[in-house]
């Protein structure tokens, strides 16, 4: 679709209203079951006698997610969102379905591994479907949208979870999703059907880098075992795991990412600074709060939801301004994040007390509502047609990535405070100030996340395909 007759269009106006409702549904559902399985997942290993496999559900399904993402990157570039979407949804589904009724910890396993590998086509689906039918002046509004469609599940996901397995069953934590992800895909799928595959066709199918995604799949579950203990194993498994996400990435990265190139490279790496420096310190404020002031649980997650909450009020604020620069809007968010991040650290402070997470978490919260959306935005600015669904498994890659190696960083941290090597309040410090010069990175980076400027503006699709 092209920019023309988008005066008075919006994201809920007649011929985007059913998708817009439907993508937003779907990411809705897809986000209370990530926050939701973290409550139900001790009950239900417990159940299944699989207490010795606890950490394998949540391995699987990121390992396949990373599958996922680069297998529904090809398959949109060859066949369009349509087949993707709905694979991914099928897989889903049945990865839901298989959980719910599972009768022993392999078979849940598996059942994790499916959500994983269709949690992942969804995940890049969701861009390439934004890319072809939403307008360029859309965009901004629609990941907003997105960006908000996390927070009631943040907000009331681990709740409901709890109490539907308190008094319920955690089996129904994953059925109870089924018929709302069917009713979602329902509302996507007429919109779907004018969404053709790309005109310049993406080359045959690349069975090559479903492989590299596995080995980079593992390696960053290597990092994340490894990073919960402190002995000569640990170090073993992390170098294995070190190499194996290397070698997989420079197969599914785009070149010059490490460099942060001016353009696409440096996009797909903003997101990844984002992810890392965000979800690194999400993971430990709740632990510090716990442990260093006595807060209970639910005085614990506040700050969290403080996050959430700001996240979402500054994506709806950008959504509102689509003519400014998105390149700004990310400088001014990692701004923003690496002053909640390294703030943060006055929670460590002796007689400061907690109460300063609950204003620098929700600071954080703000430079990721501009962040995170204007990313999206650059990348579906600077991707052509054809290359649109591999470079959004890379966008997706590069969350996962940074969020994971950022999470394993926070845990050798914790171990470290665990095992008396230095004291908690110490941790929390050292991974403040570390998250914080991530963020500060990505300040300087964020710039070079503007497309390219070529001699009289010409092609940036030709110049990035060829990258």
């Amino acid at each position: 679709m092209g920019d023309g007759g988008t005066a008075g269009a919006g994201i809920l106006d007649r011929r985007h209203r059913l998708p817009t409702a439907g993508l937003l549904l779907l990411v809705t559902f897809v986000a209370f079951e990530a926050m939701a399985v973290g409550t139900a997942m001790p009950t239900a290993v417990a159940e299944l006698d699989g207490l010795a496999w606890y950490g394998w559900p949540f391995s699987a399904y990121l390992v396949a997610s990373v599958v996922g993402m680069v297998v529904g990157g090809d398959l949109g570039d060859r066949r369009g969102p349509r087949a993707a979407l709905v694979a991914g949804v099928g897989l889903f589904a049945a990865g839901l379905l298989a959980a719910g009724l599972a009768g022993d910890m392999l078979l849940f396993v598996a059942a994790r591994a499916l959500q994983g590998l269709g949690g992942g086509l969804i995940a890049v689906s969701l861009y390439v479907v934004a890319g072809q039918a939403y307008e360029a002046a859309l965009r901004p509004r629609l990941f907003g949208a997105i960006s908000a469609a996390w927070v009631l599940p943040a907000l009331v996901g681990p709740l409901v979870a709890g109490l539907v397995t308190t008094h319920g069953s955690w089996r129904w934590v994953f059925l109870g999703l089924l018929p709302l992800v069917v009713v979602s895909v329902l509302l996507v799928l007429p919109a779907l059907r004018g969404l053709a595959a790309p005109a310049v066709a993406g080359g045959r199918w690349r069975a090559a880098r479903t492989g590299w995604a596995a080995l980079a799949g593992l390696g960053i579950a290597a990092l994340q075992v490894a990073g919960q203990r402190l002995d000569l194993v640990a170090v073993a498994v992390a170098l294995a795991g070190v190499v194996a996400l290397g070698a997989g990435l420079r197969r599914l990265l785009p070149a010059g990412v490490v460099r942060a190139r001016a353009g696409l490279p440096a996009v797909v790496g903003s997101r990844g600074l984002l992810a890392g420096a965000f979800f690194g310190m999400d993971v430990l404020l709740p632990l510090a709060l716990t442990q260093l002031h006595g807060f209970s649980p639910t005085a614990a997650g506040i700050p969290l939801t403080a996050g959430a909450v700001g996240w979402a009020t500054a994506s709806q604020l950008q959504g509102r301004h689509p003519g400014v620069s998105r390149a700004r809007l990310l400088r001014l968010g990692f701004v923003l994040l690496a002053a909640g991040v390294g703030a943060s650290a006055l929670v460590a402070v002796p007689g400061v007390g907690g109460w300063p997470a609950y204003l620098t978490w929700a600071v954080a919260g703000l430079g990721m509502g501009l962040g995170m959306p204007s990313v999206g935005v650059l990348l579906l600015e600077q991707s052509p047609d054809h290359r649109r669904g591999a470079d959004s498994a890379a966008f997706q890659i590069a969350d996962v990535t940074g969020s994971a190696l950022c999470v394993g960083l926070v845990g050798v941290l914790v171990a470290a405070a665990t095992a008396s090597l230095l004291p908690l309040a110490g941790a929390v410090v050292a991974a403040a100030v570390l998250l914080a010069a991530l963020a500060v990175v990505g300040a300087l980076v964020a710039p070079r996340a503007a497309a390219p400027v070529e001699e009289g503006a010409a092609e940036p699709a030709a110049t990035l395909a060829a990258s």
